[in-house]
């Protein structure tokens, strides 16, 4: 035989996509060559595939071999076609030549980088590979791979330790092996607990409601105030994600070469934190050699935290608009495009100025142009899309040195958990995706509370889309009181000032 064709896959974005591998082996001057589209690291496939033979003793066709990755429009990244490669270059080989010929490659699909000694080694994006193979009869991957590759639930998964061991299970000169798996990664640290934070009670409770309802967060005030302690205490009230969300957060963080939980899906809520440097790229995803997810695909389920948002790039900022009202992000390029997940909860938090203004306005030394530059850097269509606004104030030192805690963690997420439930009753994740025609039905307004919405819009407090989203934050304030399914003037009054904060509106119109 002086043709070979193999199964694998490859990834793209977070989505895996089918790839065949056809060798020919056949007369000329002994060579190398791969077609197909293949990246830096996927060409250099011909170096790894031939030690790695070489090493276990196998014979190696010093003859000219081509290898095609099909489809050749899309391009191929990473070292995740090597086992693929180097079975069908011995199964190309001409068996006359002392070789026993592979056999029963036909159900066959294979996932996994090779080392210089032939020991299988897993790849970035296993999750969504093996999904895209789930038409093959059995996928052939690397042990550590194995509990990841086995979440899909389709093809059957084959853990192989080595080349040679494959080998010889697919000449009949062996059973297939049976590796043992390596030993999962340590649980993850339990949540931060919300009793920890003195003071601040109106701030717990947007934190409260954020997480109950999905809404954004900005949390504006001075440096010690709080903020970040309250941010970094959101996973724990979040949910655990259902069984869909799992999996595709799980192929996410698979596709970013992430580690992943013990059991092998991410079944808590994402929490990401980049640091301010961040580019845009980092952020939103993409990438020139490969289209990697970024920072809101990773928190999708989950929350995306922005400390310090006012020194984050405006041009960076503003890239947020799109995901946070579609909940996707398409990310184009000249060779490839690709959509990614982004339906994540945003938490922000910055100080009033550049300085921080500790002790209130008139301890501030910014100069005007200061100011003026660090209000621009959050333009108005990115701080629209704020459900909640709240000004943090110093926490008193009575308050600081209290021994009496808040509420704890476990407290404050049944209460989460129970409107979560309720949103769930409605078709939906969590009220912030209720639409309009679900708003009129599901969340009725009270006639005074209808008047009060139309006064706050015609007097410019609102936009249009701040009166949906105002609605939304009723609805989730309604369910954590346990009131009746019409919304009262008292619960639209109460979200339509955690939308508008003074001080905040203060800041935009000085920018």
């Amino acid at each position: 035989m002086s043709l070979a064709i193999v199964r694998s896959a490859a990834l793209l974005g977070v989505d895996g996509f089918p790839v065949t591998v056809e060798v020919h082996v056949g007369q000329g001057l002994p060579g190398f060559t791969v077609v197909g589209l293949p990246d830096a690291s996927c060409r250099e496939a011909r170096d790894r595939v031939r030690a790695a033979v070489l090493a276990n003793e196998l014979t190696w066709p010093d003859r000219r071999i081509t290898v095609n990755l099909a489809p050749s429009g899309l391009r191929k990244v990473g070292a995740g076609l090597d086992l693929a490669i180097a079975v069908a270059v011995l199964a190309a080989d001409d068996p006359t030549r002392g070789a026993s010929r592979l056999e029963g490659l036909e159900g066959l699909a294979f996932l996994a980088e090779l080392g210089l000694d032939g020991a299988l080694r897993t790849v970035p994006g296993t999750l969504p590979m093996v999904r895209a193979l789930s038409s093959a009869g059995v996928v052939v991957v690397a042990p550590d791979a194995a509990r990841e590759a086995r979440l899909v639930g389709g093809p059957e998964v084959r853990p192989v330790a080595s080349l040679l061991d494959l080998v010889r299970a697919l000449r009949g000169q062996a059973p297939w092996p049976d590796p043992e798996e390596p030993p999962p990664p340590p649980p993850p640290p339990p949540p931060l607990d919300l009793a920890d934070v003195r003071g601040q009670r109106i701030a717990r409770f947007g934190l409260e409601v954020a997480a109950a309802g999905g809404h954004h967060l900005l949390m504006v005030g001075p440096p010690g105030a709080g903020k970040t302690m309250l941010a970094r205490r959101l996973p724990g009230l979040l949910p655990p994600l259902d069984h869909e969300t799992s999996l595709e957060a799980t192929a996410i963080h698979s596709a970013a070469g992430l580690e992943l939980p013990p059991g092998g899906l991410v079944d808590r809520a994402p929490f990401r934190a980049p640091h301010h440097s961040a580019s845009a790229v980092s952020l939103v995803g993409g990438g020139s050699v490969r289209m990697r997810p970024g920072e809101i695909s990773l928190a999708s389920g989950g929350a995306l935290f922005l400390d310090e948002m006012g020194e984050f790039p405006a041009s960076v900022l503003d890239q947020l608009r799109q995901p946070l009202e579609e909940g996707v992000i398409r990310v184009c390029r000249a060779e490839a495009r690709a959509t990614m997940p982004a339906r994540f909860l945003l938490v922000a938090a910055m100080n009033p100025c550049p300085c921080g203004a500790p002790d209130g306005p008139a301890s501030c030394r910014c100069t005007d142009a200061a100011r003026l530059r660090y209000a621009r850097r959050v333009s108005g269509p990115v701080l629209d899309r704020f459900d909640l606004r709240l000004t943090l104030d110093r926490v008193d030192h009575d308050e600081v040195l209290s021994a009496t805690p808040g509420e704890c963690t476990t407290v404050v997420a049944e209460r989460v958990a129970r409107v979560r439930n309720r949103a769930a009753g409605r078709g939906v994740r969590c009220n912030a995706e209720l639409t309009r025609p679900q708003l009129d039905l599901e969340a009725p307004l009270s006639d005074e509370a209808g008047r009060l919405l139309d006064h706050t819009l015609r007097v410019g407090r609102l936009s249009a889309r701040g009166l949906g989203r105002v609605r939304c934050v009723a609805r989730t304030l309604a369910d954590l009181a346990d009131l009746g399914p019409v919304i009262d003037a008292e619960t639209v009054s109460m979200a339509v000032e955690l939308r508008v904060d003074p001080a905040l509106t203060q800041l935009r119109m000085a920018g």
